[in-house]
């Protein structure tokens, strides 16, 4: 069975890819930022391993790693939480800023230092679900789409320094969808949620699970999921 650590299991698109994972009886490593998220996550997929650490303070995150058990090996790191803090840059703080970096740029780099010898040696996967907002910004969005756009040079750098070690990095760049975090965008930007108009978490659950199951003689490095209504 394969082994696969998630970050953002617990809602919207993690939970999808999890449930996924879980149903064919595949081994997983889920992150809560809390030991009481992570008896959540316990109880939701029976059998799950839970690994505790807070993404918004990644200077930590060794520590607390190391007071945890890992496995012994990796088939897959898959980088799914993710923030979101809407404003102008006139009005964005410096929190905002760091909160936003953190847990989307520079948490998911210290988390897969910590992973990559695990994934070396199963020759695994390196998935990040990035955004559309990793490859266009727009007003309002500058501090979120930073680190999107952060976030893909992180993993273009890695392929290309992972490859000779048979390390497969995909970027997976969806756009709108039907999540918590969606909810939450469309109060900040003030507007009407219709969760109807969006992408369902099941739908790019599926595109991550074609990444991870296509065979080694093909790999894909990025891919873009849009609306299709």
């Amino acid at each position: 069975m394969a082994t696969h650590v998630i970050t953002g299991a617990g809602s919207g698109i993690g939970a999808a890819v999890a449930r996924r994972l879980h149903a064919r009886g595949d081994d997983l490593v889920l992150h809560a930022r809390d030991a009481g998220r992570a008896k959540d996550l316990a109880a939701e997929f029976p059998g799950a391993t839970t690994l505790v650490g807070d993404l918004a303070d990644p200077d930590k995150l060794s520590w607390a790693f190391s007071h945890q058990a890992l496995p012994d090996r990796v088939d897959s790191l898959l980088h799914i939480a993710g923030v979101v803090d809407l404003g102008p840059v006139s009005e964005l703080t410096p929190k905002s800023w760091r909160h936003q970096l953190n847990v989307n740029l520079i948490a998911p780099a210290e988390v897969t230092r910590h992973f990559l010898p695990q994934l070396r040696v199963a020759r695994g996967h390196v998935l990040f679900v990035n955004s559309g907002a990793g490859l266009n910004a727009h007003a309002d969005w500058s501090a979120y789409a930073a680190s999107k756009h952060g976030l893909k040079a992180l993993a273009d750098s890695l392929r290309q320094e992972e490859r000779a070690n048979g390390v497969r990095v995909t970027s997976v760049y969806p756009g709108r969808t039907a999540t918590p975090m969606q909810a939450k965008v469309h109060q900040q930007e003030g507007k009407p949620y219709d969760p109807s108009g969006w992408i369902e978490p099941e739908s790019v659950a599926t595109t991550v699970l074609m990444c991870l199951d296509l065979p080694r003689d093909a790999e894909v490095n990025d891919l873009t999921v849009r609306p299709g209504r």
